[in-house]
């Protein structure tokens, strides 16, 4: 993992917190750390050389208007006045080699000196075992605080610990391994093939991530939602209010009207253009 600085640009020192998406289901941790970017007053300082990110470019995306700068598959944001940093994963990882990216991710974090991680990630609906929908979009959070996946700081912003998190269950324990250097080649191979359906959590990108920040010592907390496949823009309104909250933000310092969220300019297209209403 390289960083590549913006021209005259670089990293801020007091920028301690860093907010990092894991591509999942419906991709709300891209969509939240779009708002992050577009709404926190922060500026792309430079971008990540990552061999294990399948390459990618487009447009601008966040305007107002469009610019012509080129968006790339993993960009650095700082955002000083909130001591915030936003990476942006625009792309997939390349299959096969997600615990390699995991491990470069987690080497260059615990270099660049961030004290807190933030990972942004969604869940698929149909795994969720106890719906309950009364009081809408349920937030689950999974911290390195404490072994068993607690943190009584979630908690009090009532939020529930993934509870399919089993740091002794086989797969979870082996993620575990693995990050801190102690799984063998045998274990490995004997993991391999095993697919059965409780290792779908473990098997998803941010439960990498975790077990590989984790290990380097740094303090991690994942937000998670349950979503499906489609329009999962109110979800990543949702996640991005959960973020401020443990963040202490009682919200952005720009780009706020009425206490919303500011729409990057990507989002206006997601869809496409509206119908020929001659067709009609």
């Amino acid at each position: 993992m390289k960083f590549i600085p913006e021209e005259g640009k670089r990293l801020h020192e007091d920028c301690s917190t860093l907010i990092l998406p894991a591509v999942s289901i419906g991709n709300v941790g891209q969509l939240t750390a779009d708002l992050f970017v577009s709404s926190m007053d922060s500026e792309r300082v430079g971008y990540l050389d990552n061999p294990y990110v399948l390459p990618c470019v487009g447009n601008d995306a966040y305007g107002p208007l469009p610019q012509g700068d080129l968006a790339l598959p993993l960009e650095v944001y700082d955002s000083p006045s909130n001591a915030l940093t936003i990476i942006q994963q625009r792309s997939p990882v390349i299959k096969g080699m997600m615990l390699k990216f995991a491990k470069n991710m987690a080497d260059f974090l615990a270099e660049s000196g961030k004290k807190h991680i933030i990972l942004l990630s969604s869940l698929d609906f149909g795994k969720w075992q106890k719906v309950d929908m009364s009081s809408g979009l349920q937030i689950y959070y999974l911290s390195s605080a404490n072994n068993n996946g607690t943190d009584e700081n979630c908690e009090q912003l009532g939020w529930k610990k993934l509870q399919e998190y089993d740091p002794s269950q086989t797969h979870w324990k082996y993620l575990i391994d693995l990050a801190e250097g102690n799984a063998t080649r045998e274990d490995i191979i004997s993991l391999e093939d095993e697919l059965e359906e409780e290792n779908y959590y473990a098997s998803l990108p941010f439960a990498a991530l975790f077990s590989f920040l984790k290990a380097k010592g740094l303090k991690v907390t994942c937000l998670l939602c349950y979503c499906s496949e489609g329009d999962n823009i109110s979800d990543a309104f949702q996640l991005a209010d959960a973020a401020c909250k443990l963040l202490k933000l009682s919200h952005p310092n720009s780009g706020i009207e009425g206490g919303k969220w500011q729409v990057p300019l990507s989002w206006m297209t997601v869809y496409g253009p509206p119908p020929d209403v001659s067709i009609f």
